[in-house]
């Protein structure tokens, strides 16, 4: 049986087809990819049901799909979230299915990095993924600017991805490199085992750089802007101050404006908050504290008919967009 290992592919469909067809893949072929199947390319909904669908196939786990994992979402990932809609739970369910290793008789498989000194099963998932805290892991265990490569020693290859090596792999100590960023305009790389056989095509263009621009404003009106907190929509429209496509500045001005119309509501939330709290004393005189206590706004009702209700107060509860027009609708303010 032929083994394929397939480099970072990060959603470039259309040269995995090509790649797969250069390579003449049968059904009986083993397709191995190592990991970073999605984000930056054009097509990564494509590229996950690909392989989904493919029953020859492995896919294992990179840091971009962990990141989808654990839900630490960079614009990459937030780009995929938008891509896939209503598939992305069932996406997020798949990877969870995956392995973060693959062993063949000829080379062991992993997406970014490996202890030389350590066996196959004590390796650290994180380590094996090239995750952030693998990256911080590594740092204290290599010099700087040297990479874990430079120490393997292992009679057994290894082939991996992660780090771009140029535009052929890099073979070194029995490793092979195969992220040959393809979703960055350059090659997509795949080895056939038994062997070690290279096989490449030159991606069409620079996906990644054309995503950015393409995705930003979907990416801007997918994000719940409603349950975030102030402080973090601050932060949001200071991290993206600095682009300067006028209809995303105009779209962070409307935000802006919004958040601001919102957070200028406080004092008639306290008026109405008074009033709401003086009309419950006259309608319920002896039986305040049960009426109040069934609010969901009942602290700032105590702490009003105790005079002591200030705006730090509601802009420490309300600190979210929601919970600003929630309770303007409870008091019935326009």
């Amino acid at each position: 049986m032929r083994k394929f290992i397939i480099g970072d592919i990060h959603g470039c469909f259309d040269e995995l087809i090509e790649l797969t067809e250069k390579i003449g893949l049968t059904d009986d072929d083993l397709l191995i990819s190592l990991g970073d199947i999605v984000d930056r390319g054009n097509k990564s909904k494509e590229v996950y049901e690909y392989f989904r669908n493919r029953p020859n196939s492995v896919v294992l786990v990179g840091n971009h799909e962990r990141k989808h994992q654990n839900k630490i979402l960079s614009y990459a990932q937030e780009i995929v979230k938008v891509q896939f809609g209503d598939e992305y739970p069932n996406f997020i369910n798949w990877l969870d299915t995956l392995k973060y290793y693959y062993e063949t008789e000829e080379a062991i498989i992993i997406h970014a990095f490996f202890e030389h000194d350590k066996s196959l099963a004590n390796q650290k998932q994180e380590v094996l993924c090239g995750s952030t805290s693998g990256d911080r892991y590594l740092e204290k265990k290599y010099p700087t600017e040297k990479y874990w490569t430079e120490f393997y020693n292992g009679a057994k290859h290894i082939i991996y991805g992660h780090h771009v090596v140029g535009n052929q792999p890099k073979i070194l100590n029995n490793t092979y490199g195969i992220d040959t960023g393809a979703c960055h305009g350059n090659y997509l790389t795949a080895i056939e085992l038994p062997g070690f056989i290279i096989h490449q095509v030159k991606a069409k263009k620079d996906y990644w750089k054309e995503e950015q621009k393409l995705w930003q404003i979907p990416v801007l009106k997918a994000k719940n802007w409603n349950e975030m907190q102030f402080e973090e929509i601050d932060k949001q429209l200071n991290k993206l101050s600095y682009i300067e496509d006028i209809e995303i500045v105009n779209y962070l001005s409307e935000i802006r404006k919004w958040k601001e119309e919102l957070q200028n509501s406080y004092s008639d939330i306290k008026d109405g908050i008074t009033q709401f709290t003086n009309e419950l004393i006259e309608k319920e005189p002896a039986n305040f504290g049960a009426e109040a206590s069934k609010l969901n706004f009942k602290n700032f009702i105590f702490k009003s008919k105790s005079n002591t209700l200030t705006i730090d107060d509601l802009q420490k509860g309300l600190n979210t967009p929601n919970k600003i027009a929630e309770l303007k609708r409870q008091l019935k303010i326009e």
